[in-house]
Formats: structure tokens, C-alpha cells, sequence
């Protein structure tokens, strides 16, 4: 069968592969935007979209209709909330939005698909490599054949692209695994519940309450691993436990509960190589430190883009891992090692949680915690939030200094 050709195939149409291929596709390039599932279709998350994400829809033009957010509750183990403030700041508003994935993704790939991007519902089977053993394209489950002269990956944390063209190492990644029901609520404010299923024990993660839409709140909980995914099942196990202990009367929904696989970090992932890309959760563009991810897929998926735009085939690669290295590593080489020493201390957890809501020294820490849990240092308004989430930059600096996962992030974004 002779295969289709294109510009670029991007193989996932969630959030990161949507806006790769509305820019690719805005750019002139012909774009294959292939994913399995029909939409609309949904996914586990929190249906939150912080301000960066926001910022980013607005700078591509794109309107959409959710629930505004601002501050932020941070609940302890103890019990004691601490309200993060939602600041804009000079590169981003003070505000996010909650919006159901399933409306969220279906309407990003309704733009790419109006840009121009063709849509291709269908799997990716079979990989195809050319000479020199570069991935081209793939077989797909129907039998159709398509190759590009890009191929980029945005299909997830378990990367079909990633593994194929071996560019991730799963026993290096940081990995998370993260659950979501719904419960009949309107939270005045998104609520981040830190859990102790027993006393000095913190779970190695945490649940939240999120504002939805129609009188409907997502809840869920969200557990931290190392290199090993069979601890996955963890979080699914312990919902039940986690609503019963912190969320009291509220009861969970009947019908599907949804899990995802996160990886965190970028570690374990070289996010390109030659002339296939990796971006969003395929690259490991997970928050460690609090689990967001949609605001990273959005502005990866726009990195690639452009840098296939600007470098062509051959010097994309490159190009986007400068991109990288400048908006995501100088965040993820000081947390990711802090995020991992945590994992295997239940107690530090604890403490860590304790500590950051404790009355008094939670409120005077809750700007610049505020600022730096979110990874918004850079853009931030002078002020003492800044000052103080750049002192914590500072500590997370000297904290992972000579650290082995430091090392591998930085080695990941010098590629060939």
C-alpha cells in the first residue's frame, strides 16, 4: 500500500497535539493528526487549567467557555487551609478555568481540523523506519500507511512514539498514576486536600476537589512513584478511603471512575531525536512538585511546532530542545530530585505539609508558595512573593546539586 505523506503526523490529538498541529497546520504545513479514540472522548484530570494554559489560549486566539478560577485552598493533614492567591502577573493573568476534558480536547481539535490539520481516527500500529532507521511514519490498525518528514509524539505518558523510537527509559522516569470521580458540589475555591491515611504517614501525593460545571466538582487523588509503575494501583485503591476521611458528606457519583499514568519531570525522556519530537505528557512535562501538565502540553505542543516551522525536518529537534531547556528544565533540575527523596519519606511528607499550612507561617509563606508550587517565577510581578519563591529556587538549587536525575535531564536536552 503506498503511504500517505505528510509535513508532520502528530500521533495523539489531546491538548499537546492539538495545538502542535493548529500551528503546524496555520503555518501551511500538511499535518496528520491521528488518534484511536472518537470524540468527544474523555480523561482522567482535573479538568483545571492553570494561567499559564490560559495565557497561551489567548496568545493563539482561542475563546473558551469554562468555569473561572482564582485562588486556590491548600488543605493540611491537620486540617488547617492555607489560601494561595492567584496573582497575574506580567506574562500571565491571575486566573485559570476548569472545563471538562471531554469538551476541552474536542474543541482544540476542532480548531486544528478547521486550520487545515487532517483528522484520522485510527491507531498507530505498526512503526516504519526509513535507512538510517529513523522512525517515518506508521502502519495504522486499518492498514493505511502514513509518513512524514516529522513525526511527533503526543500520545500520553506509556508514548507508543517514545518507545519505538527509543527515547524513553521507563525505569528512570518519575512516575505518577492519578484517579478522578465527580461528586455533586460547587467548591467556592479549588481545594488541594494534603492526606495522612495514618498519623506522621503523608501520602505520597495528594487528593483535591476542583469546581466544575452544572453543579458538578471533580474530585480525585493523585500518588507519586519512583521507576516502578506497579505501585499504580495505589491511588485507585485508596479514593474511597481518601473522600470518607477529608471529604466527609460528599459522595462519589455513580458511574466510570478514570485513571491515568503522569510522568513527571522530564527525566527518563529524550524529548526529540533526529526528527521525531515528544511533547506534553510523552516528554515527561508533568509538574513534580503538584501534577499539572496542560499548560505544559499546550506550550510544548507549540514549541514543536514552531520549531518545525522555523528549523525544518532536520533542525527541529535541536531547536526544540532549546525551547525546553529554557522554559521547563531550569524547574524540573531542582524539583524532580526533591519530588523523588520525598517519595520514599512518608515522614517528610508529613512534615512538608504540616510546615506549609501551619497557621501564621502558612499564610506567610503562601505567596511565594503560591508563585513556585506553580512554576510561575518566570513573569511574576516584583513583590514578596517573588522574592521569596526565588529563595526557594535558590534552596531547590543547592538541594540538587550533583543529583543523578539532575545530571539526566540536562544530558536529555543536549541530544543529537
Amino acid at each position: 500500500m503506498t503511504p500517505g505523506r505528510y509535513d508532520a503526523m502528530v500521533v495523539g490529538a489531546g491538548p499537546a497535539g492539538s495545538v502542535a498541529a493548529l500551528v503546524m497546520a496555520r503555518g501551511g504545513l500538511k499535518v496528520a493528526l491521528v488518534d484511536k479514540a472518537s470524540f468527544p472522548r474523555d480523561k482522567a484530570c482535573g479538568d483545571l487549567v492553570g494561567p499559564r494554559g490560559a495565557q497561551l489560549l489567548a496568545d493563539l486566539g482561542i475563546e473558551l467557555t469554562g468555569t473561572r478560577v482564582g485562588d486556590m485552598e491548600v488543605v493540611g493533614p491537620t486540617g488547617h487551609p492555607v489560601r494561595l492567591r492567584a496573582s497575574a502577573g506580567l506574562t500571565y493573568p491571575g486566573f485559570g478555568f476548569a472545563l471538562p476534558r471531554r469538551l476541552f480536547d474536542l474543541r482544540l481539535r476542532t480548531l486544528a481540523l478547521d486550520a487545515g490539520a487532517e483528522g484520522i481516527t485510527d491507531r498507530a500500529d505498526e512503526p516504519r523506519f526509513d535507512d538510517r532507521g529513523d522512525l517515518v511514519g506508521f502502519r495504522l490498525a486499518s492498514g493505511r500507511a502514513v509518513d512524514a518528514d516529522v513525526i511527533i509524539g503526543a500520545d500520553g505518558a506509556l508514548s507508543r512514539v517514545g518507545q519505538v523510537a527509543r527515547l524513553v527509559d521507563d525505569g528512570r522516569a518519575l512516575w505518577g498514576f492519578a484517579i478522578r470521580a465527580y461528586v455533586d458540589a460547587s467548591p467556592p475555591l479549588p481545594q488541594i486536600l494534603f492526606w495522612e491515611p495514618s498519623r506522621w504517614t503523608g501520602y505520597p501525593g495528594y487528593g483535591w476537589l476542583f469546581p466544575g460545571v452544572e453543579g458538578r466538582a471533580n474530585v480525585g487523588l493523585g500518588v507519586g512513584l519512583q521507576g516502578d509503575r506497579r505501585a499504580g494501583s495505589r491511588a485507585a485503591a485508596d479514593l474511597d478511603s481518601f473522600v470518607a476521611d477529608r471529604l466527609g458528606p460528599l459522595r462519589l457519583r455513580p458511574g466510570r471512575r478514570l485513571g491515568g499514568w503522569l510522568k513527571m519531570g522530564m527525566v527518563g525522556t529524550t524529548p526529540a531525536r533526529r526528527r521525531t519530537l515528544l511533547v506534553g505528557d510523552a516528554a515527561g512535562l508533568v509538574n513534580s512538585l503538584q501534577g499539572e501538565g496542560i499548560a505544559q502540553a499546550m506550550g510544548s505542543g507549540r514549541s514543536a511546532a514552531e520549531a518545525v516551522l522555523a528549523a525544518g525536518p532536520s533542525g527541529a529537534a535541536a531547536q526544540y530542545r532549546q525551547a525546553l531547556a529554557r522554559l521547563y528544565a531550569p524547574y524540573a533540575i531542582r524539583t524532580v530530585p526533591i519530588t523523588a527523596a520525598m517519595l520514599t519519606r512518608p515522614w517528610l511528607v508529613a512534615g512538608a505539609g504540616r510546615v506549609l499550612t501551619a497557621p501564621g507561617l502558612g499564610r506567610l509563606l503562601s505567596g511565594g508558595w503560591a508563585v513556585y508550587w506553580n512554576d510561575l517565577l518566570e513573569g511574576a510581578r516584583p513583590g514578596w512573593p517573588k522574592r521569596t519563591a526565588r529563595l526557594a529556587h535558590g534552596m531547590a538549587g543547592l538541594a540538587a546539586r550533583g543529583s543523578g536525575d539532575r545530571r539526566l535531564i540536562l544530558a536529555s536536552l543536549g541530544g543529537s
